[in-house]
């Protein structure tokens, strides 16, 4: 009656653990609100909050003219939603419950469910109020916004860097929290905060001096949103940025961010959790 059925072969062991992901993804997502809907709407109002600010900013002004050619939302979309969807990761792995949370003494549940759990929760948030703004926008404003972004498919590749690239920052920082968890805290909280300026989606990257350029390259969230307008601009061809720079970043920053977390695993502490 007690007994823990424990799976007997590679694909129920795969099933279990993709159930056990599922339900502490819809967890993650019911965080923020009892309600998954509301927590949901809060979500995409954030996003929405961010398009019509800058869309203002950028009017009042007069600034619209220095983006590109082509529709003007989408430029803002190509760098908001990156922007976001990268930030977002990054809070949800740093969040996410350690070796040393109440939640890993249930026997079937461990770190990386707890990392995957928030990602996918942040990525499914974000690419839904992606869907559900453009659509509003298809059809209260512009009818031909969809067929005016050249190539779709890479454009969400590059959304999905994005995320990837967050989640492997944050990786690091989640490995890092235990030992020092003010600093890590501040650093995490800075890294965010730079990402305001330092990713350029309020510039066109094109249009930066040689000598600026160093100041921003640095940042994977940079490379993704330029290259994201590449492929959503048929007149803009990025000369400043490469994809190829950012997963290879993200492949270095997660074998950093696997190691440290099973070295932290591997030493945890319960007093940890006073240290917070």
């Amino acid at each position: 009656m007690f007994q823990k059925s424990v799976p007997t072969n590679r694909v129920s062991s795969a099933v279990n653990l993709a159930e056990l992901v599922y339900h502490n993804t819809v967890r993650s997502i019911r965080k923020a609100h009892g309600n998954a809907f509301m927590s949901i709407a809060i979500s995409v109002f954030q996003s929405l909050m961010f398009v019509l600010f800058f869309y203002a900013m950028f009017t009042i002004m007069g600034l619209k003219g220095l983006a590109l050619r082509g529709d003007f939302v989408i430029f803002l979309l190509t760098g908001i939603f990156m922007f976001m969807t990268h930030n977002k990761a990054v809070g949800a792995v740093f969040g996410s419950e350690g070796p040393s949370s109440p939640m890993m003494q249930h026997a079937p549940m461990n770190t990386f469910v707890s990392i995957a759990s928030g990602m996918i929760s942040t990525l499914y948030i974000q690419v839904l109020a992606m869907i559900l703004i453009l659509f509003v926008y298809d059809v209260a404003m512009n009818p031909y916004v969809l067929t005016e972004i050249v190539d779709p498919v890479p454009v969400f590749g590059m959304l999905l860097l994005s995320w990837i690239s967050g989640g492997a920052v944050g990786l690091v920082f989640l490995a890092m929290k235990p030992w020092f968890p003010g600093f890590t805290g501040t650093l995490a909280t800075l890294y965010k905060r730079a990402n305001m300026i330092a990713s350029g989606k309020m510039f066109v990257a094109n249009s930066l001096p040689a000598f600026m350029v160093s100041m921003f390259d640095w940042n994977p969230l940079f490379h993704t949103i330029d290259q994201a307008r590449g492929f959503a601009f048929i007149n803009y061809v990025p000369r400043n940025s490469n994809w190829e720079y950012v997963m290879y970043l993200t492949l270095v920053l997660l074998m950093i961010g696997l190691m440290g977390e099973f070295y932290t695993r591997k030493h945890a502490s319960a007093s940890w959790s006073a240290r917070r």
